[in-house]
């Protein structure tokens, strides 16, 4: 009688509060980060940064599944650079949402807000790097 391997996934825990601050904090930084280098992409002071990350983080977490879900087509006919457009618009939403509420967080333009979101995906990426290898260590 031949065995069949079967893999048993982990039972999926939900994100703890400490997960839901290091993505703020690594959001922030990649703000930050997009404000210094991309022209374009302003930040006033550290309260609209923080403020200003509070909303795009609102932003991603309600809309940015939904406009992927809509887009899912461009996405694969594009093999997945669409999704960078797809941020573009999410930080746009969220620049436009802070100049509602009066913070001092403006993303100027389109292109802007391509490089920012581009920005803000390098840093996303290297801390899952970073955090990637510093949990390889880990059983």
């Amino acid at each position: 009688m031949r065995q069949v391997f079967v893999y048993q996934y982990p039972e999926p825990r939900p994100p703890s509060l400490g997960t839901y601050l290091v993505r703020f904090a690594i959001n922030a930084a990649g703000l930050f980060l997009a404000s210094e280098l991309v022209p374009g992409v302003e930040i006033g002071d550290w309260q609209s940064l923080l403020a200003g990350t509070a909303i795009f983080a609102i932003v991603n977490m309600l809309l940015r599944p939904l406009a992927l879900f809509l887009s899912c087509c461009l996405v694969v006919a594009t093999f997945g650079l669409f999704v960078l457009v797809v941020n573009a618009l999410m930080l746009e939403l969220a620049s436009w949402a802070a100049g509602r509420l009066g913070l001092a967080f403006h993303v100027d333009g389109f292109w802007a807000a391509i490089l920012g979101a581009l920005v803000i995906s390098c840093v996303s990426l290297l801390a899952q790097i970073v955090a990637g290898s510093a949990r390889v260590g880990r059983s």
